[in-house]
């Protein structure tokens, strides 16, 4: 299976036409797979979207990362590293641009290479004459050395080597620059290479020189200066290495419409692995050093041979013979060309062999495109590929897929909760910090209230609970802020993770045998389904044991049951993901104690004023209670018109809101406080410490206010649940109490978090439908007045409280209940003992009367 599935399609456009396609045709699939199967909407929509975006990511794979690589590529190559390249497997458009950029990035390496081994070796070059003349200069200044013809001679020979190098150097800019003219006119060969042979007599290296041209009137069209030049750098060189009283022979010679101009010298040859490397720049024969030479000669013969349209190359010596011999092949009448000629770089065209190959440069990394989107606060931090974290997500899927549909919550859905909530700790790289710890085990209690409460209303609050201490844990959040953006990133982390998705699925062992794979899968289940029905029919156990772990496979029911499957397991693999690469949810503190992004006012009042407002507001309440207090129920009555119930119904409200609001007040406070003077941190502590006092005095004012009305009007879920949180804010108080006394605030969130989930906690465990049933109970029996409908509708957990009440009531009570015939997948401790209690009862039958409420 390729790791790019349209890498061999060769327009981009069609590409994406490919993947538009593909990907509304699989959402309108599943689409209608789930209308026609029934799947409710709000599973259906979110599966449809990941799948298809799942399959998009397949689909896209490589398509674009050419061009992010070649942006990351770009900008390490501004930096001077050319040692970059691309992925230029695709065959479209992109991959014909990947692929001149990576013919480029050689090029440019190339370039620099030679940029910086010219320095280097002119460099070198220029330091040897120049430290010898030195030496020379300085032994005839200071008296050491003969002050004669001979020492100047000496410096001479050093000057003339500088200048040389340097007249070489002159000659290779200007080539390099496209400024090496060529004025070619008919020059007589025999006469311009006897002029060549002349001037390196001169030299005085001992060497005989044989001439041979045949036909000795050969006339040629070339540039005199620049073929003069050729020849004498490659009498020079011949000159140079051939032993005192050798030859050099020079040979020219007519072949169709050129000619071909050979130098050979009888020194020691050049062996053919160097044979290209020494018409480099300084890349002469490792002998060169020792005889003067500057190392461009070779080169400045090959670019004038390329200035004519010709080519230069070493060849084997004759049979019988040794040493070098150069063979130069130019035109008879070289094509017209502009007075500025641009020369190629003085690359070889063929590499030199190297003596141990270099390793090929790594191809960039590309950017993941969800880099654009979310890549600020949450990189892709070199997340490796773990096919053992989407084995598990699957796994939690198809165990979801199986028990979850069609069962109500128990010990199956504990089940699922607990596979999926070790996959996410699994893959958290901090699993064994305290706090992430103290998350899984609050997680594990929260989801346990599937197996022990039969309330749906504390069971789905406490497992939705529970999936935000997960994300919190695995995150490490330490704010408010950071509680409530790790929530918003679970559903992201579904668009950030495909990057990671799409490398993991390629790292899967199978994925590159797939017929072999697919082939596997489909005798398995053959052989399972063939052998199980068989048995199934032959022995009534057998059939009985498979009935209870093989569901319900009818159509309507299996897609339902693949519904629930992506969702729990895309759900799973988001989570584990999030945890795998956490983002970057909040700043980092710069001190011990400090607030992140706190900034203080100027000037104290700037703070100090609101917050004194909002004591005085406080006040005003609390005096008015004090006045209800100790002016009695007829001075409220006489004063509003309200009753006492009426009065405290109408205000408690706005008291858990005011609570709500004073938290918000003394924490934006305590960030805009200067704490920098011993005044300024008594200002601090004391007026937010009033407010807090005033806070609490409101928080039990609310709380009695809730007790008063539920006397007067009954008890309800509702007021129980906001009567546990008016509860939980003063507790709340009490803490910010305590941290404004040391003026800490960073544990507060995480205390925030832990006390709330364990009230919430609280709340399960004291069984809130028993509770509530309980004390309407005890109220009905007291004033008479009760809700036979609201009891009614309470869960099993209220059954065994309820089945106390005499007949009559009973009836009223339970009206309609009946025995839940649960397998052990759906197990719930509320619903065993309500049918516990009912005891042989299977169902209690509607009352023919009917029952009234009597408040």
């Amino acid at each position: 299976m390729s790791a790019q599935p349209l890498v061999g399609v060769r327009s981009i456009k069609v590409k994406l036409g490919l993947l538009v396609a593909a990907s509304a045709t699989l959402a309108a699939a599943v689409g209608a797979i789930g209308t026609a199967g029934g799947v409710p909407a709000w599973l259906s929509i979110p599966v449809t979207i990941g799948l298809a975006l799942a399959l998009t990511q397949l689909l896209a794979v490589g398509m674009t990362s050419p061009l992010r690589q070649m942006t990351a590529a770009a900008r390490r190559m501004a930096t001077g590293d050319y040692d970059v390249r691309v992925t230029d497997t695709s065959r479209d458009e992109v991959g014909e641009l990947a692929r001149a950029f990576n013919t480029m990035a050689r090029d440019l390496a190339g370039v620099d290479k030679q940029r910086r081994d010219l320095v280097a070796n002119v460099s070198h070059e220029l330091r040897t004459p120049l430290a010898g003349l030195r030496a020379v200069l300085e032994n005839v200044i200071d008296g050491v050395g003969p002050r004669d013809l001979d020492a100047l001679g000496t410096a001479l020979a050093q000057a003339e080597r500088m200048s040389g190098l340097v007249e070489d150097l002159l000659d290779l800019a200007r080539v390099d620059a496209g400024r090496a003219p060529l004025a070619a006119r008919p020059v007589p060969l025999a006469v311009l290479l006897a002029d060549a042979v002349a001037e390196a007599e001169a030299l005085g290296r001992g060497v005989q020189y044989d001439v041979r041209v045949t036909p000795p009137d050969l006339v040629v069209v070339a540039d005199p200066a620049r073929l003069h030049q050729l020849v004498a750098n490659l009498l020079d060189n011949a000159s140079r290495h051939s032993p005192a009283d050798g030859t050099v022979l020079v040979t020219a010679r007519p072949q169709g419409e050129r000619y071909l101009l050979e130098v050979r010298d009888s020194g020691p040859g050049v062996p053919a692995a160097e044979r290209e490397r020494v018409f480099a720049p300084f890349g002469t024969h490792p002998e060169s050093a020792a005889t003067g030479g500057t190392g461009l000669g070779l080169a400045i013969a090959r670019w004038v041979t390329d200035l004519h349209g010709g080519s230069i190359g070493f060849v084997d010596p004759v049979p019988g013979t040794t040493g070098a011999r150069v063979r130069v092949d130019l035109p008879l009448a070289p094509t017209p060309r502009p007075q500025e000629v641009a020369m190629p770089a003085p690359t070889p065209p063929v590499p030199a062999p190297a003596p141990a190959p270099a390793p090929a440069p790594a191809p960039v990394a590309g950017v993941p495109v969800t880099d654009d989107l979310l890549g600020t606060f949450w990189p892709e931090r070199g997340v490796p590929a773990r096919v053992g974290l989407l084995l598990g997500a699957l796994g939690a899927g198809l165990l979801g897929g199986l028990v979850l549909p069609e069962r109500a919550l128990g010990i199956g859905t504990f089940l699922v909760l607990l596979g999926a909530g070790a996959v996410v700790l699994v893959a958290s790289p901090r699993r064994r910090d305290p706090f992430t710890l103290t998350c899984a085990a609050l997680c594990v209690l929260l989801a346990g209230t599937a197996v022990v409460r039969d309330a749906e209303w504390i069971v789905v609050l406490c497992l939705l609970t529970g999936a935000g201490v997960c994300v919190v844990g695995v995150t490490r959040g330490r704010t408010l802020g950071g509680f409530l953006l790790a929530g918003v990133m679970w559903p992201a982390a579904g668009l950030r993770g495909l990057p990671w998705l799409g490398r993991t699925l390629g790292a899967l062992p199978g994925l590159g045998h797939g017929a072999a794979l697919v082939r596997t899968l489909v005798w398995s289940a053959l052989g399972l389904v063939v052998f199980g029905a068989l048995f199934a029919s032959a022995d009534a156990l057998v059939a009985e044991w498979l009935g209870a772990v093989v569901p319900d496979l009818s159509a309507e029911n299996v897609v339902l049951r693949g519904f629930v499957t992506v969702a729990v397991g895309g759900t799973v693999l988001a989570a584990a993901y999030l945890a795998l690469n956490p983002p970057r949810l909040e700043r980092e503190r710069t001190g011990a104690g400090a607030t992140p992004g706190a900034r203080p006012v100027a000037r104290r009042y700037e703070w100090l004023a609101p917050v004194l407002v909002v004591v005085a507001m406080f006040a005003v309440f609390l005096v008015a209670q004090a006045t209800v207090v100790f002016g009695g129920h007829a001075y409220l009555r006489r004063t509003t018109g309200l009753t006492y119930a009426e009065y405290v119904h109408q205000g408690f409200a706005q008291l858990t809101v005011a609570t709500v609001l004073t938290l918000l007040v003394i924490a934006v406070a305590a960030r805009k406080a200067p704490r920098a003077t011993a005044s300024d941190r008594l200002w601090l502590r004391g007026a937010l410490g009033a407010l807090c006092v005033e806070t609490l005095v409101v928080v039990a004012s609310a709380l009695y206010r809730m007790d008063v009305y539920q006397e007067a009007y009954g008890f309800t879920r509702l007021r129980l649940l906001v009567d546990v949180f008016e509860a939980w804010l003063g507790l709340l108080v009490l803490a910010v109490m305590a941290a404004g006394l040391v003026l800490k605030a960073g544990w507060l969130p995480r205390f925030a978090l832990i006390s709330g989930t364990v009230a919430l906690l609280g709340l399960a465990a004291a069984n809130p439908d028993a509770w509530i049933a309980r004390h309407n109970v005890d109220r009905y029996e007291q004033t008479g007045r009760v809700d036979w409908a609201y009891l009614d509708g309470l869960s099993d957990d209220a059954v065994p409280v309820l089945s106390e009440l005499p007949a009559a009531e009973r009836a009223c009570a339970l009206s309609g209940w009946s025995r839940s015939d649960d397998d052990w997948l759906e197990w719930n401790l509320g619903r065993a003992r309500a049918s516990s209690a009912m005891g042989e009862v299977r169902a209690v039958p509607v009352p023919t009367e009917g029952c009234r409420p009597t408040d």
